[in-house]
């Protein structure tokens, strides 16, 4: 038996309507976030190349000694989240600004939650 509960969880009940990005907008009604739109990056390109490059040297590595392999692929696994992490602190560093000014519209924090929610799905995808 549904209860009021189930409502809300139905589309259209719930916040995710309203985080949804507007008509004309990436993600937006008109607009198809697909493959050439997709999320916004975690890290910067560059970035993102070094660290392929590294895990390619790791793969590479495991041949000849799969224990440094492993070593490698943890140190770089945790200097992703490192990465991961500085980025996100920089999101918020501005954000407080803003908000210290009084500068945080409505319309900009809706897209910080969007992509704080979009970092997040993406965090527990199997």
């Amino acid at each position: 038996m549904a209860g009021p509960d189930d409502a809300a969880r139905r589309p259209g009940f719930g916040t995710e309507d309203l985080l949804a990005a507007p008509a004309g907008e990436p993600g937006g009604a008109g607009h198809r976030d697909g493959a050439e739109n997709g999320p916004d990056p975690l890290l910067a390109p560059g970035e993102v190349t070094e660290l392929r490059d590294r895990w390619q040297s790791v793969q590479t590595g495991f041949v000849d000694d799969p224990r440094q392999a492993v070593r490698e692929a943890d140190e770089l696994v945790a200097t992703t989240i490192r990465s991961l992490a500085a980025t996100f602190a920089g999101h918020r560093r501005d954000l407080e600004r803003q908000w210290s000014e009084g500068d945080a519209a409505t319309e900009e924090l809706r897209l910080v939650l969007r992509r704080y929610r979009s970092f997040f799905e993406r965090l527990l995808e199997r």
